[in-house]
């Protein structure tokens, strides 16, 4: 709530005229520090382009947009006027003059209060000569003051400014230069999708939370207020970006780079954008014989649909400016629309939650995150300040934010134009009195429209729709993420020719390889129609037989297990097919929290799990934090480089008050479940692997518990090249696909640039896993993979051709995986990975496998 102090309530005073009553509550904001002593002529010039006059005897005097910049807090000040002053041309004179310097949009609370205070006549009136300040600010802000004395005059500018800041953050400020804040740091942006909407609100509750002022810039370029959402976006910080972080508070800007190096809740081991924004385009499996012409775009969900097409035009929102309208009125117009499109949101949250889930859903608390940015809102009120009516203010400021985002270099963050247009259109609706948009298609459909926003996508169902095919957009906005979990497929990107193709045009869209084929020949139609069949019987026969083992189609196992982070995950894991756990990544124990989980904590989770797979492997990975994954409270030294630093193991060395209680942890476990392994993560030498093991083997003497199953990562080069001389010594290898990728080819996989460039299905990191498989053979040794080629289309049949015994993927590929091993031979796959290992590059090794 905005604060109305005394110093800022003149009573009792006397005005001549209008421009002598302005200066008297300009110089009450002045005085306070509010705003430069120039702002007078910004309220001076507001007069001179409408009436301030609101009625009953008051007026809300305020400066223009462009002297804003003279606005150095949000605040308002009042200059009670006994006997009165004429305000233009109105009979009644004015009794209160209520100065707005408005910063941000605090002082929609004050025009909320105003819009009641000047329906009841008598409190104004008593407003106009009461004696005491306290009766006006509590009329204003909701809130009476504690008892003190009336101040007829206000404080000194120096005194008013050690009232806000304290006489030590003043000094601090006067070392520096007007505006700037005198705490800065350097931290680089973690998340894959950059500064999206969902990091972005977290950082900017944190912010809220600590009540210090932080700001966020990249290079020479401009800053963003870490509280606005919208200012934030408009940065356009991708993965990889240096961010320079201000405050004027030295404990808030530690919390902000701590939450910031964290990735601000987001999965950090998602793929980047860089890598989603170019999808592998892929040979379709079936292509028509003979079609009247082809749409190309970009794919976005797959699938095989025949159907007729739809054309479909959002109906326009014609938002005229009618200036002069009562702008507390407006305000209150603006506040009921906003409250209106949240509850909107909240509905369609619970209807996504339900028929989606919760990931789906999240785009839509995203969105109300953007409907109640600070920055935008504030932007629209002072629009509707400078006369201006809701509908065109708040139109006006949202439009400019979306022409910023969509400005930006990162095709991601740029996608997020369209779920701001989303919103804009929602609060619009509202402001015009128009009902809810609907996505009319008369049947199911082929949808062909501009673009879909996540709104239009969510009310969208298989009884309207086969699919759609979108002139804009790209594959990994929201409405593509949507069309995914609808199943149905979907192509983006296709370019302002699909708009002129006519409603009831016969046409097959194949999702998968972003095709849309115009009237095709019957016989086309036909072998569409069967390779749906295949399709369809191909995910059915793959479903029914997950829960067969792994296995070539001549009977060689290859045992699928799930990565998973928690004991929770186990039963989904295991429904879709898992053989077992091949990765249990136990840093999620320590990174959601904000503390080190005890020794029985971590006992029970692991317990747990042991338990939930029943006998089935359970593979332990012991701490694997640094890199890419950082936690805050364990207080670790920043390093410049830090997957070349401590990380994996190395921490677990530097840090045995960490690493001794999750050996014995494990211990425990394993004394009851013998399905227990462990292993060892960034192992680079021999010697690495020696000393982990005694500690563990002085922990299991510790507690007389038996010996079980160690491993090792196959992560560092220097580790595939020493295979032969740890497959004497251990009892397993996984390979590392993500990290043993990045080494071999020195490419940060983080890096926005190189990203798309790591790929797993390099000969060189293909020969390292040959190396590795070769040299376990030798010594009765078995080798796994739990890197993302494992679950890749081609990186599971070749890697299987290689001699690798287990692929650990996530659970939603278990069965594919299976699948796809089943349609080849051992022998195929010898052959595929023997051709792999002598072609070129990656791209040559993919195209060796039709997709």
């Amino acid at each position: 709530m905005i604060q109305l102090p005394q110093q800022l309530v003149k009573i009792g005073a006397q005005a001549r005229t209008k421009d002598e009553a302005i200066a008297q509550v300009a110089g009450l904001l002045a005085a306070n520090g509010n705003v430069d002593p120039g702002y007078v002529e910004g309220m001076r010039a507001r007069e001179t382009q409408a009436n301030t006059y609101l009625g009953n005897g008051i007026a809300i005097p305020h400066g223009t947009p462009e002297s804003r910049h003279l606005i150095r807090q949000t605040g308002i000040a009042v200059v009670q006027l006994p006997g009165g002053v004429q305000w233009g041309d109105e009979d009644e004179p004015v009794h209160l003059v209520i100065g707005i310097a408005a910063a941000s949009d605090e002082h929609l609370q004050i025009l909320r209060r105003l819009t009641r205070v000047l329906g009841d006549e008598a409190l104004v009136e008593k407003l106009w000569v009461t004696t005491d300040p306290a009766d006006i600010q509590e009329a204003l802000t909701g809130e009476r003051p504690a008892a003190s004395a009336p101040l007829g005059e206000a404080r000194q500018p120096e005194q008013a400014q050690q009232l806000q800041t304290g006489s030590a953050a003043a000094a601090v400020r006067r070392e520096t230069a007007p505006g700037e804040l005198p705490f800065a740091a350097q931290v680089t942006l973690p998340n894959p999708q950059g500064m999206h909407a969902r990091p972005a609100t977290m950082l900017a509750g944190i912010v809220k939370k600590s009540g210090a002022r932080v700001r966020l810039s990249k290079g020479e370029g401009k800053g963003a207020d870490a509280t606005k959402l919208m200012e934030m976006l408009s940065l356009g910080l991708t993965q990889g970006t240096l961010v320079t972080v201000s405050s004027d508070n030295e404990a808030t800007l530690k919390a902000v780079t701590d939450a910031i190096r964290t990735g601000l809740g987001d999965d950090l081991s998602a793929p980047s954008a860089a890598a989603q924004t170019k999808p592998q385009r892929r040979e379709p499996d079936w292509v028509p014989a003979q079609v009247g012409a082809t749409v190309e775009g970009v794919p976005a969900a797959d699938g095989l649909v025949v159907g007729y097409t739809r054309q479909h035009a959002p109906r326009a929102l014609e938002v005229k400016d009618t200036p002069g309208g009562d702008p507390v009125a407006e305000a209150e117009r603006l506040d009921t629309a906003l409250k209106a499109a949240h509850t909107e949101l909240l509905n369609l949250i619970d209807d996504v939650q339900a028929r989606f889930g919760a990931d789906k859903a999240a785009i839509f608390r995203a969105h109300q995150e953007l409907l109640a940015d600070e920055g935008t809102v504030q932007d629209a009120v002072a629009r509707i300040l400078d006369g201006h009516g809701a509908a065109w203010a708040y139109q006006q400021a949202t439009g400019e934010r979306v022409l910023q985002l969509q400005k930006l270099d990162d095709p991601t963050l740029a996608a997020r134009a369209v779920d701001l247009s989303d919103v804009q259109r929602r609060v619009l609706r509202w402001l015009l009195g128009l009902g809810e948009d609907r996505v009319e298609t008369g049947g199911p459909v082929i949808l062909l429209a501009p673009d879909l926003t996540p709104s239009d996508t969510a009310r969208l169902g298989p009884d309207s729709l086969l699919g759609f095919v979108t002139a804009q957009g790209g594959p990994t906005s929201h409405t593509a993420i949507i069309a995914r979990g609808l199943g149905l497929p979907a192509v983006v990107a296709a370019g302002a020719g699909l708009l002129d193709i006519p409603d009831g045009t016969h046409a097959i869209l194949d999702g998968a390889a972003g095709r849309l084929y115009l009237n095709p020949s019957a016989a086309d139609v036909t072998g569409a129609q069967e390779r749906q069949g295949v399709l369809a019987r191909e995910r059915e026969a793959a479903r029914a037989a997950r829960h067969e083992p792994g296995a070539t189609s001549d009977g060689q196992r290859v045992e699928v297990a799930a990565n998973i982070n928690r004991a929770a995950d186990a039963e989904g894991a295991l429904d879709a097919g898992a053989e077992g756990v091949g990765l249990m990544r136990t840093e999620f124990l320590f990174l959601e929290r904000d503390s080190v989980p005890t020794e029985d904590e971590q006992e029970q989770e692991y317990r747990a799990m042991a338990a939930a797979m029943e006998g089935r492997p359970l593979i332990i990975r012991t701490l694997d934090i640094g890199g890419d994954k950082e936690v805050p409270y364990l207080g670790l030294a920043r390093e410049d480089n830090s997957f070349l630093g401590i990380r994996g193991i190395r921490l677990c060395f530097e840090r045995p008050d960490l690493f001794l209680p999750q050996l014995r942890a494990v211990a425990r476990v394993a004394n009851d479940h013998p399905n227990v392994h462990l292993m060892f993560p960034m192992i680079a030498t021999l010697e690495d692997f020696r000393r982990a093991q005694a500690m563990f083997d002085e922990v299991r003497r510790e507690l007389d518990t038996p010996r079980i199953p160690l491993g090792v990562m196959i992560e560092v080069p220097s580790a595939a090249l020493i295979a032969d001389e740890l497959a004497q010594e251990v009892d397993f290898f996984s390979v590392g696909t993500n990290d043993l990728t990045q080494y071999t080819l020195a490419m940060d996989r983080l890096h926005p640039q190189l990203a798309r460039q790591t790929d797993a299905m390099h000969p060189a990191v293909l020969k390292l896993i040959k190396l590795t498989v070769d040299a376990a053979e030798r010594h009765g040794k078995w080798v796994g993979v739990c890197g993302g080629a494992a679950g890749d289309d081609v990186g599971a049949l070749v890697l299987a051709g290689l001699g690798v015994k287990e692929l650990s993927v996530s659970t939603p590929q278990v069965a594919t995986v299976k699948a796809a091993l089943r349609r080849r031979s051992a022998e195929d796959l010898r052959r595929l990975a023997a051709e792999a290992l002598a072609q070129p590059n990656a791209e040559a090794v993919r195209a060796l496998v039709k997709g």
